[in-house]
């Protein structure tokens, strides 16, 4: 049983593929609301791929048993496309989850919590919920994490947090200062790197650095490019005895079998994170460079999404344009005029241009 629960922490991530064609995703089925425009959660507007969705449905069958199996498989590949060692990998039901585990592993009422505002309040939630001190530090100027100042923010941190390509500004925080947050934080915390929009960009990431640094945790998930977000697929990647710190708080919460399948299947195929990442970044500039010719600041997004400084108190333009169906993302609370805005489809970006000029701009 040892063994099991051992490789129970097994799982999956990204694959390097190359640039294709860029129209394939309007063939995708319509969104579950046709009539309302989704860009709030930064879900992908193309579902799995074909593909995907092909070993779902045959991972339908395996539902009955344990899938150990295909976590194995997956692990599998995914260190051999990343250069890691299979122990190096833990599943979960969604990044959500080992980022929550994460924070209980980590803090503690004597050892903090630092991160950036605005960025994923998961991680604040979390240490508020077991009584740990949470310290948020301002971006600086262009976006990024300030590294510096979250580096001074407490002498006794237990975690720090950066999300890069950042959640929701998008913006991505110069690989340096990320290794400079590794080599200088607390003694006896740990880095833990969210890398949920990593594919997005051209920004190397860091799922390679766990092999020499036993003190960092690097969070994937299957929700944002690939297209899986209902599947509930995440994974950390880290030492195995950084693992085995989250597995106390459910190594065995992981996803269904056909989820498993349907991200193997899409670390498979060899251009799909190219073609998306290109799409993605030709209808995100469209839209930002739309918005910047009116006047509207918008974040150097390196990511699906991107925030828009609306010029005015946000929630009452959220609200206007939910009323015209356009769902777009919250408001953080230090960024009272900003306003998130998760990039869909060309169809769908048209749509929130039409909304936004008659309702905002």
């Amino acid at each position: 049983m040892a063994s099991v629960s051992r490789r129970s922490l097994l799982a999956l991530a990204a694959a390097l593929p190359v640039l294709g064609r860029l129209d394939w995703a309007f063939a995708s089925p319509p969104p579950t609301q046709p009539d309302k425009v989704l860009l709030n959660y930064n879900e992908s507007p193309y579902g799995p791929s074909d593909a995907a969705r092909a070993a779902m449905q045959r991972g339908i069958a395996t539902c009955g048993r344990y899938p150990y199996p295909d976590m194995y498989a997956l692990a599998a590949l995914f260190a051999q496309q990343q250069g890691i060692n299979e122990e190096n990998v833990a599943v979960f039901a969604g990044s959500m989850a080992a980022l929550r585990y994460a924070v209980l592993a980590f803090t503690s009422p004597t050892r903090s919590l630092v991160m950036a505002a605005p960025s994923y309040e998961v991680p604040r939630q979390a240490a508020e919920s077991h009584k740990a001190p949470v310290h948020e530090v301002s971006l600086d100027a262009q976006h990024a994490h300030d590294v510096t100042a979250m580096l001074a923010a407490d002498p006794q941190a237990g975690m720090l947090y950066l999300c890069n390509p950042n959640n929701p500004t998008g913006t991505l925080t110069p690989t340096q200062a990320i290794g400079h947050a590794l080599s200088s934080k607390p003694k006896g915390s740990v880095l833990v790197v969210d890398e949920a929009y990593i594919d997005f960009c051209d920004a190397p990431n860091c799922v390679g650095w766990v092999k020499d640094h036993d003190d960092l945790l690097v969070l994937r998930t299957f929700s944002k490019i690939y297209g899986m977000a209902g599947a509930r697929l995440g994974l950390a990647i880290g030492h195995p005895a950084l693992l085995e710190r989250l597995a106390v708080f459910g190594g065995d919460n992981v996803p269904a079998g056909s989820s498993l399948l349907g991200a193997r299947a899409s670390l498979e195929e060899a251009t799909l994170l190219a073609q998306r990442k290109a799409l993605n970044a030709r209808v995100r500039d469209e839209t930002v460079a739309w918005l910047n010719a009116r006047g509207f600041t918008c974040t150097a997004s390196q990511s699906n999404c991107f925030m828009i400084d609306v010029q005015q108190p946000a929630e009452p333009v959220v609200a206007r344009l939910a009323a015209q169906n356009v769902l777009v993302g919250r408001v953080w609370k230090n960024w009272p005029q900003w306003v998130r805005v998760t990039v869909g489809s060309q169809q769908e970006m048209q749509r929130f241009r039409e909304v936004f000029a008659a309702q905002v701009a």
